[in-house]
């Protein structure tokens, strides 16, 4: 007898979008929803949670229907790289400033994988900054400083 779920990956990776999209769904309830036109502070939460739920649904029964790969062994160490580089980012972000963590948070989650080159997370870092700068900075005018007080500014 063939098992109910053809594709392991694919079915866990449905549920657990589905279950993020629930629980923001379930966060954002004390909040107003207002409307497209006026939107509140859920809106735009419940919106993408929804859509979120929608591809996890997607993908659980995608799961049911084709065959493929198994789950692998659980990456604990790249996982805690990279959520040491995002912890890293946000200690940094107000006395190094915008382009500084971001760079530090690109060669730090990019030395997670197994395919890591110097080079390479370099030139992904550098990239990464100057666009978050021109965005952020340049183009919403965020207050955020692109380099912090310890660089002298």
């Amino acid at each position: 007898m063939q098992p109910m779920i053809r594709n392991p990956k694919d079915f866990w990776t449905g549920l657990i979008f589905m279950a993020v999209g629930a629980a923001f769904i379930i966060i954002a309830q004390d909040y107003a929803m207002g409307s497209a036109r006026k939107m509140g502070p859920a809106y735009f939460p419940v919106v993408l949670s929804g859509l979120l739920m929608i591809i996890g649904l997607a993908t659980t029964v995608r799961a049911l229907i084709t065959p493929g790969s198994g789950v692998g062994r659980f990456a604990i160490g790249p996982m805690a790289l990279v959520t040491f580089g995002v912890v890293l980012f946000g200690v940094l972000v107000r006395q190094a400033g915008l382009v500084p963590s971001v760079a530090v948070l690109v060669l730090v989650s990019a030395y997670a994988s197994v395919h890591f080159r110097l080079r390479t997370a370099v030139l992904l870092a550098i990239g990464s900054a100057a666009f978050c700068a021109l965005v952020f900075i340049q183009g919403l005018e965020l207050p955020i400083p692109m380099f912090g007080p310890i660089f002298g500014e």
